[in-house]
């Protein structure tokens, strides 16, 4: 079970990201250069697009981690995240992006060198509300939920929690530079649970280099302040690459990060080091073209009334 949970599903991923890649690009044939040019440019923005985390952008984020030297056996435990982001425009000023993450957990039995156990963890929406039209600056705030649907309890906290979140980022030139930070406490839940207060802020700096590729730091800072010292917080350093890159019609995202995790120095739950691979199906919302009114037609009694638009026959994104 520990090789499966703990190896694979990094191994995996990382090999399927430029396969997929490189299917993608020899199976493309030979187009004309501005068509060339026109998906360069198309996947750019994508890019872009896919580091902006209030973007409207539809995307299904698998996201891998794997953290190895765990505890005195120096065991791996393994998270897989599934977190589905979907904008909503709410009028036409305002934009709701929901971000759920469902976590796949395996963790090993540190008291051992073999065995651990897999559930599901706690569920973690968060929603931002976010100006449809940003400027330099672009931001979102709202509430971030945990909700303890744990199938084991080793896998997640028994509470019901709630706290704010807030996300800030810019996007000059090939950089997108920004954070994203949220703090929960726990409200309610069985008295024999531990109360929750934690906090993790993400950092992220990305470059965009030529054909859709980048370089990417996003690690997650943890800091649960209701644990003991030993395990209250990990400041992960590192970072990697990433590619935007299609199979058939489908855009996909991939990319690949380690991190060193500072920690504790008796740290007894949290590992020295993790490795993430991420492959997210990306589903961009197509804009609404402006409607035209009909010419008036001139006549001799004077201009015609003009007729009122259609109305658009698909609209793919929630709005």
């Amino acid at each position: 079970m520990r090789t499966y949970m703990s190896g694979l599903p990094t191994i995996a991923l990382f090999a399927a990201i430029p396969a997929l890649g490189l299917a993608a690009e020899t199976g493309s044939g030979e187009g004309d250069s501005k068509s060339q040019d026109e998906d360069e440019k198309a996947s750019a923005d994508l890019a872009k697009a896919t580091q902006n985390p209030v973007a409207d952008l539809i995307s299904v984020p698998f996201q891998n981690n794997t953290t190895y030297n765990i505890g005195p056996n120096e065991r791996a435990s393994n998270t897989l995240n599934i977190q589905p982001v979907i904008p909503v425009h709410l009028g036409q000023h305002i934009l709701m992006i929901s971000r759920t993450i469902m976590p796949i957990v395996y963790q090993p039995d540190l008291t051992g060198t073999a065995g651990g156990s897999s559930a599901v963890g706690d569920i973690n929406p968060t929603f931002f509300f976010s100006p449809a039209n940003q400027g330099t600056l672009i931001w979102g705030v709202g509430p971030a939920f945990v909700l303890p649907t744990a199938t084991q309890r080793s896998a997640g906290t028994g509470k019901w929690s709630i706290g704010p979140a807030a996300v800030a980022l810019m996007q000059p030139g090939k950089w997108t530079v920004g954070a994203l930070v949220s703090q929960v406490w726990s409200f309610a839940g069985p008295d024999n649970r531990s109360d929750v207060s934690l906090m993790t802020l993400q950092y992220f700096v990305n470059y965009n280099l030529p054909h859709a590729w980048y370089l990417s730091s996003s690690p997650i800072l943890t800091f649960n302040w209701n644990a003991p010292s030993s395990e209250k917080w990990v400041v992960p350093v590192g970072g990697g690459a990433g590619k935007i890159f299609k199979v058939g019609k489908l855009p996909l995202n991939g990319t690949l990060q380690t991190f060193y995790n500072l920690r504790p120095e008796d740290s007894q739950t949290i590992g020295r080091w993790s490795v993430r691979v991420q492959l997210a199906l990306l589903f961009p919302t197509k804009k609404k073209a402006a409607a035209k009114p009909a010419e008036d037609q001139e006549g001799s009694a004077g201009a015609k009334l003009a007729k009122p638009p259609a109305v658009a026959t698909q609209n793919p994104a929630p709005r």
